[in-house]
């Protein structure tokens, strides 16, 4: 502790002690201060979670297979469930990873001026955007635990579930972070006038042509579109849920985790590369 006598005030300020480290400290305080917001305004979160995709389970497990007559009805239905049940899963952790990073950065950028608070502590602006990611990762995260068991009260009949754990707790993580990063790219990369809109019009392919209402080897038919599908990220998180938790054909899961390894890498990369560059212009 040290004291510096200036004209006006005494200013009191903590001088390093050896052997801690300021910066995992300092990025544990805004994820801690993440979750504090996220905790005391749960409005969003719950709307990014539940409406969207419980609304799409309802309307293609529930509705499309009651209406649904002929031989094989319920078998179909129990089909429509378990297919949609991972995609309904990509869908919550890419809702989360989109607008719990880019749209509160949209606003620190452009009205709050927030960010110039977090860049001006005494840590590397790279990690002020990991930070981001993290926090973004972890309601993720959060998302897949409140939906899991609410899509399965939803669907006509219940999927077919199949939990291979390993495969559940180490690519929840990785898909969390890898969308996560995506907001984070997406928020800092684009025209700030414009990013709204282009989130807008990116959401639909990265939704529909992402493997969420069907799984990837159903585009077998259809092969220009199966080869485009393999340049969505958002497939491999749906096929990666649709190998974790159902009995569904999947991807390899090799090709799965190289894709998400390589994808988020990639992602952060570029979104802190532009984050850098947004907040020191």
């Amino acid at each position: 502790m040290s004291t510096q006598l200036t004209d006006t005030a005494y200013v009191i300020t903590d001088a390093p002690e050896p052997g801690r480290t300021p910066t995992l400290r300092a990025v544990i305080a805004l994820l801690a201060r993440d979750l504090v917001v996220l905790r005391r305004q749960p409005g969003n979160f719950i709307a990014r979670t539940i409406v969207q995709p419980l609304m799409l389970m309802f309307a293609l497990g529930y509705v499309a297979p009651i209406i649904s007559v002929g031989p094989g009805a319920a078998a179909r239905a129990t089909q429509a469930a378990t297919v949609l049940l991972a995609g309904m899963l990509a869908m919550v952790v890419l809702f989360q990873g989109l607008f719990s990073v880019a749209m509160p950065l949209m606003q620190e950028f452009g009205v709050t001026h927030e960010i110039d608070d977090r860049v001006l502590s005494p840590i590397p602006v790279a990690a002020v955007a990991i930070a981001k990611v993290l926090a973004g990762a972890i309601q993720g995260l959060l998302a897949v635990v409140v939906a899991f068991p609410l899509a399965r009260l939803v669907t006509a009949a219940p999927p077919q579930l199949h939990i291979n754990w390993p495969v559940l707790l180490t690519l929840a993580p990785l898909a969390a972070v890898m969308c996560s990063a995506l907001g984070l790219y997406l928020s800092t990369a684009l025209d700030p006038r414009s990013v709204t809109a282009m989130m807008a019009v990116l959401l639909t392919p990265l939704l529909y042509l992402g493997c969420t209402l069907y799984p990837w080897s159903a585009l077998g038919p259809i092969r220009w579109v199966q080869l485009l599908s393999l340049a969505n990220p958002v497939t491999y998180v749906s096929e990666g849920f649709r190998a974790a938790v159902t009995t569904s054909d999947h991807l390899n899961l090799a090709a799965i985790y190289l894709a998400l390894i390589l994808g988020t890498t990639v992602l952060l990369y570029q979104g802190i590369r532009h984050f850098r560059r947004r907040v020191t212009s």
